[in-house]
């Protein structure tokens, strides 16, 4: 049950911080019932347009969604599995989101830092904790150019970002095509961790005994003390400072001493370090092997949402990736039901409507603050009546004592 005490008017800072986190929290929850909403009446109208309509078959759907994922260890383990690097991908669109930087370029941070993490497993059998730091370092190289770019030359950070993807995508291939050590089995899939290289997959201090699945690693326990680590960053040092100083207002923030240009290269090239970090911990996993890709990996964009739901507060961030990969994991619920196309498109549903957090506070407030407007109004004009009541008695008060009159 929510806590509407934060509807009433308050002027101290304190007060208005903890009006913004519920105002937060509020507007994630009303866009993702949104999102579930939509996503049911869509199940409804496919089946309205159905050659034999059977509208049970939605609602156990839905059931199987929420349900699904309790029903063995390994579904419930992918839950953590999934909300792994969609809170570090979330941490790097959401830390430079706080410096007013929009880092669309975290697909391209993340490849990178996957490749070079792969790199390192095979090629010079690294440990997995020496291939993670490898990733972090690719992954921070290849954010720290836009932020060269926005720094230096004024050149927006999504151009620069996008362009970067392309680029570090194919780059990723080629090195890749040219490295035929690390495909000897097929040539566009790198040989498996498990056989060429395990100790570079990450442990699970015999997590995978307990549950009987190979989806369970540290790679949770790393991306929730990022997020920590991170949050200490953005409130507890001048550093954290100054970047939200640059993101609410860059010219006053150079104004007052702070050395922006540098403040965006250090937010990118953390932001960056971050991406290639959730790439390292994906693919250090032992569960995937690295491939040649043609498009996009969806994991970059899918940090987007993450951060903008979560209003781009670190320790929030944990919250809503691990709400997102359990999401991810229900969906496989859905198969037999419906094709897998569409429970990709009804996950897609969701977090699109999630994306729309931001609008969402942006509305409640909006309307919030014209409602305290108008009990304002209506405040000073009942103020106004008690005065002049009050003087009007006073007055009558004044001719009776002139009259010797007494009450």
């Amino acid at each position: 049950m929510f806590d509407f005490k934060f509807l009433k008017k308050s002027t101290s800072t304190e007060q208005k911080g903890e009006k913004d986190k519920e105002y937060a929290f509020l507007s994630a929850v009303l866009s993702i019932i949104v999102g579930l909403l939509v996503a049911v009446l869509l199940l409804f109208v496919l089946e309205f347009a159905a050659a034999e309509s059977d509208f049970s078959k939605p609602l156990l759907g839905i059931q199987k969604y929420f349900t699904y994922t309790f029903t063995s260890s390994t579904t419930f383990t992918k839950i953590f599995y999934n909300a792994a690097p969609l809170m570090l991908t979330g941490l790097a669109v959401g830390f430079a989101f706080k410096a007013g930087l929009f880092n669309i370029g975290a697909t391209g941070q993340y490849t990178f830092g996957a490749f070079f993490a792969i790199v390192a497993a095979i090629l010079w059998q690294a440990p997995w904790w020496a291939a993670l730091l490898l990733s972090i370092v690719a992954g921070a190289l290849w954010g720290v150019i836009p932020g060269l770019f926005k720094a230096f030359f004024n050149i927006n950070e999504v151009i620069t970002s996008i362009m970067l993807n392309w680029a570090g995508l194919y780059l990723a291939n080629l090195l890749f095509y040219n490295l035929p050590q690390m495909h000897t089995v097929l040539p566009n899939r790198s040989d498996s961790l498990r056989s060429v290289n395990p100790k570079a997959i990450l442990p699970d201090f015999g997590l995978n005994q307990i549950f009987n699945t190979s989806y369970i690693n540290i790679g949770i326990i790393i991306a929730i003390l990022v997020a920590i680590l991170i949050y200490i960053v953005l409130e507890k040092t001048v550093f954290g400072y100054e970047i939200k100083a640059c993101g609410s207002n860059r010219n006053a923030s150079l104004y007052a001493g702070i050395k922006t240009k540098s403040t965006i290269i250090y937010t990118m090239l953390i932001s960056g370090g971050l991406a290639g970090l959730a790439g390292g911990v994906v693919y250090l996993a032992g569960t995937v092997e690295f491939t040649v890709q043609s498009n996009l990996l969806a994991m970059g964009f899918n940090g987007i949402p993450v951060a903008l739901l979560a209003y781009s507060n670190p320790l929030s961030i944990i919250a809503t990736s691990i709400f997102i990969g359990f999401l991810e994991s229900s969906g496989s619920g859905l198969q037999g039901l419906y094709s897998y196309e569409m429970t990709s498109v009804i996950l897609s549903v969701i977090i699109y409507f999630s994306a729309f957090a931001l609008i969402v506070g942006h509305f409640i407030k909006k309307t919030l603050k014209r409602k305290r407007d108008k009990e304002s109004i209506l405040e000073e004009e009942n103020l106004i009546v008690d005065q002049n009541d009050n003087e009007i008695k006073q007055s009558e008060d004044e001719q009776l004592d002139e009259k010797g009159v007494v009450k």
